[in-house]
């Protein structure tokens, strides 16, 4: 899931990227209201995590802003604002939560779990191709066979990386596709990083006798085979 931060404080927004990477999330962090705006504009975001105040322009003027665009996307809204009419200032202005600092960060990643849960369209539970599954609930994969279940090990790019292929089935993904859904705003990952993780996520796989899901197709990209 790719997620849109905004926090401009410095630490908090690092543990908090820390946080949701390490859920296997693909994080866009920016620091400022407008700079936040116009990364909404560039990319697809599943979900977004604003703080009220900020640079350039403020958490509620950028949640405005994403509903006038009629674009459903969930919102949670951080602040220190604890009064009952800044709550209702806050959900008023189109954000779905609301979180008062300071907080835990198992309480944030709990409440992003439920916006997911109230937001069926944004992805299900569990996402089933072939005999491979991916459980969002506990963010694991499993391989299922006649003996039973067998959870897949991966790294946060694999798994990111195999997700994206489930949900494509089939379908011919280009290196450019991957690169632009699966790394970070602003990233300048070397010239043969999609080639090299799929390599890896190959031969992770081929543990679990599934050596031949990801085919090449030459000069075009990469398609999942269910």
């Amino acid at each position: 899931m790719r997620i849109l931060l905004v926090e401009d404080e410095p630490d908090l927004g690092a543990a908090i990227k820390q946080s949701l990477n390490q859920s296997n999330h693909l994080v866009d962090w920016a620091v400022d209201g407008l700079d936040a705006w116009d990364y909404f504009k560039l990319k697809e975001y599943h979900l977004g995590i604003f703080d009220w105040l900020l640079p350039g322009i403020s958490g509620i003027e950028l949640t405005k802003r994403i509903r006038q665009q009629q674009k459903p996307l969930p919102i949670l809204m951080l602040t220190a604002k604890d009064s009952m009419e800044d709550k209702i200032a806050g959900l008023d202005a189109g954000a779905d939560d609301y979180l008062v600092k300071p907080f835990d960060m198992p309480e944030l990643l709990a409440r992003l779990r439920a916006l997911q849960r109230r937001t069926p369209q944004l992805q299900p539970q569990r996402l089933q191709v072939g005999n491979l599954s991916l459980d969002y609930g506990t963010n694991t994969f499993w391989l299922q066979e006649e003996s039973g279940e067998t959870q897949i090990q991966l790294t946060k790019k694999e798994f990111q990386l195999l997700e994206y292929f489930m949900q494509h089935p089939n379908q011919i993904v280009s290196s450019e596709q991957l690169l632009e859904r699966l790394w970070e705003f602003g990233a300048e990952p070397p010239s043969n990083v999609v080639a090299a993780q799929i390599s890896l996520l190959r031969r992770k796989l081929a543990k679990y006798g599934c050596s031949d899901l990801i085919e090449t197709v030459y000069g075009l990209g990469y398609r999942f085979q269910q």
